[in-house]
């Protein structure tokens, strides 16, 4: 990107971004970070709530996005009671709650793109 009329790019640790577009999808990246995200928009959620609401991915997959969306400041993870079974809540941070209406247009454009494309079904 161009600022000051200088060539720059962003340096978060390791990573490169050179523009605000390839950091935000650096962050959402992949099928399942945008959709966890979406779910935990309305508030805290259990691991087995949002496995029931995501049954394409496995348990493994939804395990290792939850803890990438926790190191990078999306969601926190809340743990309950010392004996398993443990209670585990995840919800959004103040940072991932910034991203809800982001998400929020992403959402509304990919509904008008399949809209146009395809049609609505049922599945279960």
């Amino acid at each position: 990107m161009i600022v000051d009329g200088k060539q720059k790019a962003y340096k978060v640790e390791d990573q490169i971004f050179h523009c605000g577009t390839n950091a935000t999808l650096h962050f959402i990246g992949g099928k399942w970070k945008s959709v966890i995200i979406w779910y935990l928009r309305n508030g805290k959620m259990r691991f087995s709530e949002l496995k029931r609401l995501m049954p394409d991915i496995t348990e493994k997959m939804l395990s290792l996005q939850l803890k990438a969306l926790q190191a990078d400041g999306i969601i926190n993870r809340k743990v309950f009671g010392t004996k398993p079974p443990n209670r585990v809540e995840y919800k959004l941070t103040h940072f991932g709650e910034s991203f809800v209406p982001v998400i929020q247009k992403i959402t509304e454009w990919g509904i008008a793109y399949a809209q146009s494309k395809g049609k609505l079904i049922e599945v279960s």
